[in-house]
């Protein structure tokens, strides 16, 4: 029997308020997943409103149709990047919208299917692409690299104080043999940073898990995707339109925070969240995922 795979949005009570969809207006949720803040979004713009779900993963888009079926169908679901946000509008038809939502984390499924690579805890190849249809897979990348750019990539996309260690032993270990699988890459993470394989499996923060996010992030250009979505928001909101973004890792919301704060500056936003809106405790023990979470809002200026 397939077992059903359970999905918590996170801060979805947050979203709802923040953005504040009403009857009639046009929402993207420029990352689908599993359809949980989609499918809340549409049952609140109703029948005369539209939703435009973007996802970069073929797989979340199946998953999550169903879910949004039940819900209503004026809804539009595009397999893309967000960073091509005003394409997608251009498509659809719609100049601007009334608010737009970003969801940074990797939706679960992507995690526990060995075949994706995503995860130290369970043996696949090392892939990683949320897209598996496109760009190049983490073990191109993990030996190609070089030392350098390996731990310069950990240590800022993965926050990893151990990265020279890391890249030293990775180097190391590729001249014998390319590394291919998520067991070689976790083995030589927890070699760099002694730890024994039982040790690593009961720590709280397993030590490849930052590693593993850094790849993550290099290997589908997260970043430099996000510095798109937040160059080209104002143009794709209507007056007075929100903007929410949800990040995982300290660069985006250092990404986020920064744009926010220069769009409101230079009068292009209205009003900004002074800090981010992270989870309650109940949250937080309903939802662990939700404990790195921090979202961020934007108002258009109304003209």
């Amino acid at each position: 029997m397939k077992r059903e795979t359970r999905h918590v949005p996170v801060l979805l009570d947050d979203v709802l308020e923040i953005l504040n969809p009403q009857p009639g207006q046009v929402i993207v949720d420029c990352t689908l997943g599993l359809g949980g803040h989609s499918a809340a979004l549409l049952e609140r713009i109703g029948p005369t409103g539209k939703l435009i779900a973007i996802d970069f993963d073929p797989a979340n888009i199946e998953l999550a149709r169903a879910k949004l079926g039940a819900v209503g169908e004026n809804f539009e679901l595009v397999h893309n990047n967000f960073a091509a946000l005003p394409t997608v509008l251009a498509q659809a038809g719609v100049p601007r919208v009334d608010a737009i939502l970003a969801d940074l984390g990797v939706a679960s499924p992507q995690i526990d299917d060995p075949g994706r690579g995503f995860s130290y805890r369970r043996p696949g190849p090392l892939d990683m692409r949320m897209d598996p249809t496109r760009g190049r897979p983490a073990s191109a990348l993990i030996n190609r690299l070089s030392e350098r750019e390996l731990a310069e990539a950990f240590l800022e996309l993965g926050d990893e104080t151990d990265a020279p260690q890391i890249a030293r032993l990775i180097v190391d270990y590729r001249r014998t043999q390319p590394i291919t699988t998520t067991q070689q890459l976790m083995a030589i993470v927890c070699e760099a940073r002694d730890f024994t394989l039982a040790r690593a499996a009961g720590a709280k923060l397993h030590p490849a898990a930052r590693t593993f996010q850094a790849l993550r992030i290099l290997v589908n250009r997260e970043l430099a995707n996000l510095d798109r979505l937040l160059t080209v928001l104002p143009d794709c909101l209507a007056p007075g339109g929100v903007a929410a973004i949800i990040s995982f890792h300290s660069g985006e919301d250092r990404r986020v925070k920064a744009a926010f704060r220069g769009g409101l500056a230079a009068g292009v936003y209205e009003a900004i969240s002074p800090d981010p809106v992270i989870a309650d405790a109940d949250e937080q023990q309903l939802n662990p995922r939700s404990r790195s979470a921090k979202l961020r809002w934007a108002k258009m200026i109304r003209r």
